[in-house]
């Protein structure tokens, strides 16, 4: 769908740093856009999808499965002490869950965690280096295909 972030991104219509880490049948894997730091990734599905209700079987029976690996990847290439994983659908827009390391040293300077780091981070607008996104990226597609 034109205009939709999510779909933009992946057509390749808007800058994704690092580009896709991962596609599995239903549902795909990238770098968060935007200032919530290295190793936050997004699992959003191929398909324009903007209600959980209105997922098909399919895409329901392979979101659990692939939510838990992106979890895995995310804390052990961040070394974070908690993996955040927060659904956000904000239209007109996929759905999309997003997978946030909590790294203490962030959380130290934002004197904050959980849903107030986020906000936090998004009030301060500082997106991450792309190139250090390249990296990460880099780094979970190779984790990806490992089991």
């Amino acid at each position: 769908m034109q205009g939709c972030i999510a779909c933009d991104l992946s057509a390749g219509r808007r800058y994704l740093p690092g580009g896709q880490i991962h596609q599995a049948t239903y549902w795909q894997v990238e770098h968060c856009v935007g200032p919530l730091g290295i190793g936050t990734l997004v699992v959003k599905p191929i398909r324009h999808v903007e209600h959980l209700a209105d997922l098909e079987s399919g895409e329901a029976l392979e979101l659990g499965p692939l939510l838990a690996r992106t979890c895995q990847v995310v804390g052990k290439l961040t070394g974070a002490s908690q993996v955040y994983v927060c659904l956000w659908s904000h239209g007109p827009a996929h759905v999309h869950f997003v997978i946030q390391p909590e790294i203490a040293a962030v959380l130290e300077d934002l004197g904050r965690w959980g849903p107030a780091a986020q906000a936090a981070m998004f009030d301060r607008g500082e997106a991450p280096d792309p190139r250090q996104v390249e990296v990460f990226c880099d780094q979970a597609r190779l984790d990806f295909q490992t089991p």
